[in-house]
């Protein structure tokens, strides 16, 4: 692991994991600011949700990715994890802050700031391959090795057989040759 990377995850993930250990101890707040999304949403889950459990899933999701993100252990998954719950928290803080006041309204536009940058930066991380070739780009590059490799290989084939072929018609010719002279 580079430095920049063994510095920088623990920095991006002790938001996650702060905002989420937040969350396991105020579950009862973020589970108020998570009941309007999930009125509207229990009408197409097949299962009644309890707001104070899912605002504890949620929490323990965000301190667990958030480790795991820190120590660089399975990093491209976690920051995954951890952008898509950036993006709902961004989401339920926008909708339920006060914007009552100038200063609610300006707290509102500076939290989404705040959730849109980290959503970025772990949407970067998650695409990260810390130097390596991603898969996608190790499989592109497989295959054109095998698409060359395997128009040398038919080349060298039609380059024997032609030696092969000529050969066999030089023994032919001299067979007959030897047959019509005697």
């Amino acid at each position: 692991m580079s430095f920049v990377r063994f510095l920088a995850r623990p920095m991006l993930a002790s938001s996650f994991v702060l905002a989420g250990m937040d969350k396991l101890r105020n579950a009862d707040d973020t589970a108020a600011q998570l009941s309007p999304l999930l009125r509207r949403a229990a009408e197409s889950l097949p299962f009644q949700t309890n707001e104070k459990v899912l605002a504890r899933v949620i929490g323990g999701t965000q301190v667990g990715a958030g480790v795991l993100f820190a120590l660089g252990k399975s990093a491209r998954l976690s920051a995954t994890v951890l952008a898509v719950i950036s993006a709902l928290n961004g989401y339920v803080e926008w909708r339920s802050a006060d914007i009552s006041s100038k200063e609610g309204r300006d707290a509102r536009r500076k939290q989404l700031l705040k959730n849109v940058t980290l959503t970025g930066g772990v949407l970067l991380a998650s695409v990260d391959t810390a130097g390596k070739p991603s898969l996608a780009w190790r499989a592109e590059h497989l295959a054109a090795d095998a698409r060359k490799t395997t128009s040398h290989l038919a080349a060298d084939a039609r380059k024997t057989t032609g030696k092969k072929l000529k050969k066999a018609d030089k023994a032919v010719r001299k067979a007959v040759d030897h047959a019509v002279g005697a």
